[in-house]
């Protein structure tokens, strides 16, 4: 009759295999931290500040976290503006079930995005960003009414909101100065060629 395996050699087999497989999610943890550093790194100082800022602004219990309607809005402030689904994924994905307060009181666990994943989902999405969709979102601003031109109206107007104290002939002549086809405003094309200067 056949002699069964030696028992140790198979728990030392399934230890290892335990152990390597602890090794390859520590690496991986690690991997994750570091394209998360070089990722900020990648953002301007104020780019950091944003992010903070309007994660502070919309964490209205000041846990250090975010649900999903923080989490919507604070987004939405920093010009992204992501349908119910989209907002679900990133949570399901980079954040955690809530944890009962009291473990006597009914409890309903919900998803909440820390302050560090925010951090990193918000980095990922700007500097994806493309360039030219945020000139054309600035453009826009300046343009009210959307008629595909900034005059002298919308740059008096932008002026004023912003407590920029800038004379009639300074407004007029940034206006002619970039006015490439003579029409008295800036298209869209100029807008560009001012912002790629």
């Amino acid at each position: 009759m056949g002699k069964l395996p030696d028992r140790s050699a198979f728990g030392a087999s399934s230890q290892q295999r335990g152990d390597q497989q602890r090794a390859e999610r520590e690496r991986e943890r690690l991997e994750k931290e570091r394209q998360e550093r070089e990722e900020q790194n990648q953002l301007s100082e104020e780019q950091r500040e944003e992010i903070k800022e309007a994660f502070l602004l919309f964490d209205l219990d000041k846990d250090q976290k975010i649900d999903y309607h923080e989490l919507k809005v604070a987004m939405k402030a920093l010009g992204f503006d992501l349908p119910k689904a989209e907002i679900l994924s990133i949570l399901q994905t980079h954040g955690s079930l809530s944890e009962p307060a009291n473990p006597n009181v009914p409890h309903h666990p919900r998803l909440l995005l820390p302050f560090a994943q925010f951090q990193s989902v918000m980095a990922q999405r700007i500097l994806a960003r493309d360039p030219r969709d945020e000139i054309l979102r600035a453009f826009d601003l300046f343009d009210e009414g959307g008629k595909g031109k900034i005059n002298l109206n919308d740059l008096r107007r932008v002026a004023r909101e912003l407590g920029e104290g800038l004379e009639e002939e300074e407004l007029a002549a940034m206006i002619e100065e970039f006015d490439l086809d003579g029409d008295g405003a800036i298209n869209r094309e100029e807008f560009l060629l001012i912002c790629h200067q």
